[in-house]
């Protein structure tokens, strides 16, 4: 080690070393264009003095001004950066070339001044000469070192605009070098002075080249009482628009949040109401449905990310002495992120129409609200008189403002800071049987728990037919992200009735009985099982509940026994079956492929508990009727199988070691600097780790390709399998967050997104470039 640098900065140093590598590929690649800008100049230069010249030598030089000299500066850049890069050691320093380019960033300039010149000068070109404009689109870019694909296409305007890319982007690769660059390195002051240069530049040019890159009192009524009130979307001309929804004992009415005057205070605006005694329920076919606009997972999760950012920021304001307007501020902060993650995420419709069947779609996260709203309402249809009228309406809309119950909306924001931040890690819930039932019936239980403020379905069990007394006795396992509820809801299921979407599923499966129950942090805390019951509508639903921490789910317990394969190291399976990829992944992937490629959630429905124990006995017993038990299992089974395989893994996939690197290369703003460090490092696995995972990568791909019929898209699929292929070894877990305090459920979630981006990095590259050592080494290894 390095004298003075602790473990955190030698891993710092160590990934230095891959920023560079990337950063030299990223030089490559703009090389090679500014090249391939360079190959016509010479010869329309000799054309331009003959009797039929192609273009003037003054379009000539207007069309590729400066491109010579920038050509020239990286050259000398690349040249004198890459030995050092070759000869590389912890104490090597960088920073005084990237000064030096810096310091000639000038010419950029005056590139960026002739631009939109050269642009408009070579499209009359193209117009005025056919021969030109054949060039113009041909311009062939040679491929780099590492690839051996035919020279690519590019257009003339494509390449002219790379130096404005370049410019824009030149601060992003030294703030990826100063991450890595411990602050008493001798680089440090360097790469600040060459960033500091850059940015100076950089803000004198930005608003010249922004557009070209680009070219949101009154008291309550005597009769009238509140009955619940929430914030909801509705659906409006296939836009999602936030509203605050009231429930009176007479009607429901719909209001839209005024924007805050100065001095003013808050005002609503009624959009709509409906009496309830004129109100109905719709489904899609009383109504012109239109199709609800859904926001893809990723959307979702990177407002989680940033409001758990935010949050904790807060936490460390308030553990200095800046003041209440710091917090105020990104208590503002917070609460943008929450309102935008609850305009994105609810999907589940509740229409509602008036007496002349005008109908309204409001989206719920929720089957179990939509149900209580429902019910409420049907309450009061039994019992209501209603009359308003349009000043009683206005002086209604007008004290909704003191009427109103929720005054934010529904997240964790809104919690004191000695309120319990909620439960991470999982929770494996088994649903035994139910009782109470006055018929028989076709009972199935889903089961749905808080996340971000909102309840999600979980589970759901299979469907036991034509019982009075259902015994389902299947365990499952749920992740919990701050959840402090779990919900029960217990459907008939109704398979006579036509088959609805999704959203609708209310209306053909009958809600039999709900409840919830208190996640209580100090009983869950007993590794033991709890046994609990819901009675709802005279049904009870027994259950019992065991909780494990994240931390506690993640630790790694080697098997014991080397001879099965489960909690063995990969390369001793491999070695002793003598196989490329384990027997146990190559053969869940075949039985997968071949019935669960259609399963609507593979990978992401949890399987039945029992069954993955069954499967996970055959594999470590090396039971031979191990394929015959899995055709006889439901193939959500299979598919978890699997799942836990890579989970009790001693080491994860893509190695402890590599872990940091992964992390920061993933991070890195420069997409080629990115593409070489990712490629570079999984290339850098060991050989049975390398083969089993670009297998499952070839499968996963697979699935995907069905997205349209499971709903697992790439980003699901990484959601999934992220963090159990790459997991932080205990130390380096620490080193990563000892520079600044993060709560463990924050820290948890910066962790688990960069996993999950890892992952979908390489589910989304088109293929991985193999060096022909490599390739031959693995040709017959990835195919099932």
């Amino acid at each position: 080690m390095w004298p003075g640098v602790d473990l955190s900065e030698e891993k710092g140093l160590e990934m230095r070393k891959w920023v560079l590598s990337g950063i030299l590929a990223a030089e490559e690649m703009y090389l090679s264009h500014l090249e391939a800008l360079l190959i016509p100049m010479k010869p329309l230069r000799a054309a331009a003095t003959t009797s039929q010249p192609m273009l003037t030598i003054q379009q000539i030089e207007t069309i590729f001004f400066k491109v010579p000299e920038l050509h020239e500066i990286h050259k000398d850049f690349y040249d004198s950066l890459l030995p050092r890069a070759q000869d590389w050691s912890l104490q090597q320093c960088v920073g005084d070339l990237f000064q030096k380019l810096a310091s000639q960033l000038g010419v950029y300039r005056a590139f960026v001044d002739n631009y939109k010149v050269a642009v408009e000068t070579a499209d009359k070109c193209c117009q005025a000469n056919a021969q030109f404009a054949e060039i113009s689109e041909n311009l062939k870019v040679k491929s780099t070192k590492d690839c051996k694909d035919q020279p690519a296409k590019n257009s003339l305007e494509t390449l002219l605009y790379k130096p404005v890319d370049r410019v824009t982007r030149s601060t992003l690769v030294l703030h990826d070098l100063l991450k890595h660059t411990p602050s008493s390195h001798p680089d440090y002051p360097l790469l600040q002075d060459a960033l500091r240069i850059s940015q100076n530049f950089l803000s004198s040019i930005n608003e010249e080249i922004t557009p070209r890159r680009q070219s949101m009192t009154v008291k309550k009524g005597e009769n009238r009482q509140l009955l619940r009130d929430r914030f909801m979307v509705e659906l409006v001309e296939g836009s999602r628009k936030l509203r605050h929804v009231f429930l009176f004992t007479d009607l429901l009415l719909c209001t839209k949040l005024k924007k805050q005057a100065a001095g003013k205070g808050q005002q609503y605006d009624c959009k709509w109401y409906i009496p309830l005694a004129d109100l109905t329920f719709q489904t899609i076919e009383d109504c012109e449905s239109t199709p609800i606009p859904l926001v893809q997972d990723e959307e979702i999760d990177a407002i989680k990310i940033k409001i758990s950012q935010i949050k904790n920021e807060i936490q460390r304001e308030k553990r200095t002495t800046k003041g209440p307007k710091v917090i105020e501020r990104l208590k503002k902060k917070l609460s943008e992120q929450e309102s935008l993650l609850l305009l994105m995420s609810p999907n589940i419709a509740f229409r509602v129409a008036n007496r002349n069947g005008k109908g309204f779609t409001l989206l719920i996260p929720s089957d179990y609200e939509r149900a209580e709203w429902r019910e409420m309402i049907c309450e009061q249809q039994k019992k209501c008189d209603f009359s308003l009228t349009s000043l009683e309406l206005q002086m209604l809309t007008n004290s909704c403002v003191k009427l109103q119950t929720v005054h934010t909306i529904p997240m964790t924001m809104n919690k004191e800071d000695d309120e319990s931040p909620g439960l991470y890690g999982f929770l494996n819930v088994i649903v035994h049987s139910a009782s109470g039932l006055q018929q028989s019936l076709n009972l199935y239980c889903s089961l749905e728990v808080d996340s971000f403020g909102y309840f999600v379905n979980k589970a759901k069990t299979r469907v036991y037919r034509d019982s009075t007394e259902p015994n389902w006795n299947e365990e499952f396992e749920i992740e919990l992200e701050g959840s402090q509820t779990l919900r029960l809801l217990c459907y008939e299921k109704c398979s006579n009735k036509p088959k609805q979407s999704k959203e609708d599923r209310e209306l053909t499966d009958k809600i039999m009985a709900k409840g919830q129950i208190k996640l209580d942090p100090q009983t869950l805390q007993n590794k033991d099982w709890q046994r609990t019951a819901f009675t709802m509508n005279g049904v009870e639903v027994k259950l019992s509940m065991k909780y494990a921490s994240r931390e506690f789910s993640l630790k790694r317990t080697p098997s014991r026994k080397q001879s099965g394969v489960f909690g063995v190291k990969i390369n001793v399976v491999t070695k002793r079956e003598r196989s490329k990829v384990p027997l146990i992944v190559r053969q869940c992937v075949e039985e997968i492929e071949q019935r669960g490629l259609e399963e609507v959630g593979i990978y992401r429905v949890s399987g039945v508990a029992t069954d993955i124990q069954a499967l996970k006995s055959a594999f470590d017993f090396n039971n031979k009727d191990v394929s015959v038990m899995m055709r006889g299992m439901d193939v959500n089974a299979v598919a978890g199988t699997l799942k836990l395989y890579f989970r009790e893994l001693p080491e994860p996939l893509f190695t402890d070691e590599l872990y940091l690197n992964f992390a920061g290369g993933i991070a890195l703003s420069d997409s080629v600097a990115k593409e070489s460090c990712m490629v570079n490092l999984l290339l850098s696995l060991p050989e049975p780790n390398l083969v089993t995972f670009l297998f499952l990568l070839e499968h996963l791909k697979r699935v995907a390709e069905n997205e349209s019929i499971n709903k697992m898209s790439l980003y699901n699929l990484a959601t999934v399998f992220g963090p159990t292929l790459l997991r932080p070894s205990d130390k380096d877990s620490k080193i990563s967050y000892s520079s600044q305090p993060i709560s463990m459920n924050d820290s948890w979630s910066l962790e688990v997104m960069a996993q999950v981006q890892v992952l979908l990095y390489f589910l989304q590259l088109e293929s991985i470039p193999l060096p022909d050592s490599k390739r031959q080494s693995l040709l017959f290894s990835t195919e099932v």
